[in-house]
């Protein structure tokens, strides 16, 4: 099994671990127990494998392309939060619905929507160079996200505690320990073998993660089908129309069709596995449904990009 094997075949690997995860998440509750205790290892381990694979020492040339940038910031931190306060709306008199459909729905996919991307004829290259970006932009602005559409809800939902716990431990050490082990590398040989290692975790480390996420919360997305329901036009609606708010933002910055197609993939994809630990960290009485609300996105993402690897393509031409 080769590395070129893993990345050729992980789409396949991820819904394999997915099923699996769901036939154990529903049929024992001792390994649903042992998959929530492995989520937050499992995605400080992905998030520095994804990190090591970013050329932060060179990130000044990713960012050369300005308008594919600023199309990708347009579409995700300006167009995406007005269509998710929109589509969220009719989940105002459930806090738990709501804050869950808002965490996930405004935070873009910083992991396997490179793969995505690649598969569905985008250039992958420009979203993960973006990556580090599009991380800090959306941890400094979900609490201003969810401070307007949340409202007088706000003070009961988040606790600040828990997130920045949550965003030191999943993001900044991970992110802190990729660019040490980068410069590294540069004066040292060990690091270099080490660094190469780490080369090929990232897809067994998503896959990794998907079954403890999954395997943990599928009981309880199960559990509360009917109360989730709710929930199942929001993110629908939100697999129609974000892509095409991509383009649209891609067509105003008038990109060619890798990036255009990228910009489309990155506005609909989320940041669903990250985000889980800041559900889970919300209190008490909303934590369970608000992680639950987390899944059923990741769910019906999942399915939403098998469709997007044929419709993108077809439709994203770019200028």
């Amino acid at each position: 099994m080769s590395r070129d094997w893993l990345e050729h075949h992980q789409i396949g690997l991820y819904f394999v671990a997915v099923a699996i995860a769901a036939v154990v998440g529903l049929t024992s509750e001792g390994m649903a127990d042992l998959a929530a205790m492995a989520i937050t290892p499992a995605i400080v381990v992905l998030m520095y494998a994804m990190f090591l694979q970013i050329p932060f020492l060179e990130l000044r040339q990713a960012f050369a392309n300005r308008r594919f940038v600023g199309a990708l910031l347009l579409a995700n931190f300006v167009l995406v939060p007005l269509l998710v306060w929109l589509l969220t709306l009719p989940l105002s008199a459930n806090e738990a619905l709501l804050a869950g459909a808002l965490l996930v729905l405004l935070t873009p996919c910083i992991d396997y929507v490179v793969v995505f991307t690649h598969l569905g004829k985008g250039d992958s290259r420009l979203v993960l160079a973006a990556t580090p970006l599009l991380l800090l932009l959306q941890l400094l602005m979900l609490p201003v996200y969810l401070q307007l559409m949340l409202g007088t809800q706000v003070d009961t939902v988040i606790a600040i505690r828990p997130f920045a716990e949550a965003f030191l431990l999943l993001i900044v050490a991970p992110l802190v320990l990729a660019v040490a082990t980068e410069l590294g590398a540069s004066r040292s040989a060990a690091v270099r073998i080490w660094s190469a290692g780490w080369a090929w975790l990232p897809v067994p480390a998503m896959a990794m993660v998907l079954v403890a996420v999954i395997g943990s919360q599928i009981a309880a997305v199960a559990r509360q089908l009917e109360v989730l329901a709710p929930l199942l036009p929001v993110y629908a609606m939100f697999m129609l129309l974000a892509p095409a708010l991509g383009a649209f933002s891609a067509r105003l910055f008038r990109l060619a069709a890798p990036a255009a197609r990228a910009v489309a993939f990155s506005s609909s994809t989320r940041n669903s596995l990250v985000v889980l630990p800041l559900a889970l960290a919300l209190p008490e009485p909303i934590r369970g449904l608000a992680a639950a609300a987390v899944i059923t996105q990741t769910l019906v993402e999942l399915v939403g990009e098998l469709i997007y690897l044929r419709t993108i393509p077809a439709l994203v031409r770019g200028n």
